[in-house]
């Protein structure tokens, strides 16, 4: 084989090589770029729902706090009730987006905090509905029930919010 022939074959070969190596770079590279945009696409859907709990929560407490009053102001109770309405939405907005973004366990856990945010919210109407009758009878009963489901809301949360951070850690 000629000096000629043999370099032209060297170089194919090593022009071949270089086109195999930068194929195999290029798909691990964009593999490796996608996981990084579904992780920060899932991390902002995490801290979105966390934000409108967040904010949910504050008119929440805001509403259970007029509510403890003795004399409660039934207009500004009504005011702070569309507030947590407008802020639930939000809520129930974001709570979507986690679940389409998932695993299925995360939807999960955003399901069991929507529960118990729901059972606490069914207290917190009935507690404005004998407001608004002046029926203080039940009052009592319905602080403590009304605590002891924040409680269970912010356990659920709190487990969220772990769940969230294990899904980040694992997609690294």
């Amino acid at each position: 084989m000629d000096s000629g022939l043999a370099a032209l074959l060297g170089a194919a070969v090593g022009s071949a090589t270089t086109l195999g190596a930068a194929i195999v770079n290029g798909r691990a590279q964009s593999r490796s770029q996608h996981a990084q945009w579904s992780r920060q696409h899932r991390r902002d859907a995490y801290a979105g729902y966390l934000s409108a709990l967040h904010d949910r929560d504050i008119a929440m407490d805001a509403v259970l706090d007029a509510l403890r009053s003795e004399q409660p102001d039934l207009p500004d109770i009504d005011e702070r009730i569309a507030r947590f309405i407008t802020l639930a939405r939000e809520v129930h907005r974001a709570c979507e987006i986690v679940i389409l973004e998932g695993p299925t366990a995360l939807a999960e856990a955003a399901e069991r905090v929507s529960a118990a945010s729901s059972d606490l919210s069914h207290v917190m109407r009935r507690m404005a509905e004998n407001a608004r009758a002046g029926n203080t009878t039940h009052k009592a009963d319905d602080l403590a029930l009304a605590a002891e489901r924040e409680r269970t809301l912010y356990e659920a949360v709190k487990d969220f919010r772990l769940a969230a951070r294990s899904t980040i850690d694992k997609a690294k």
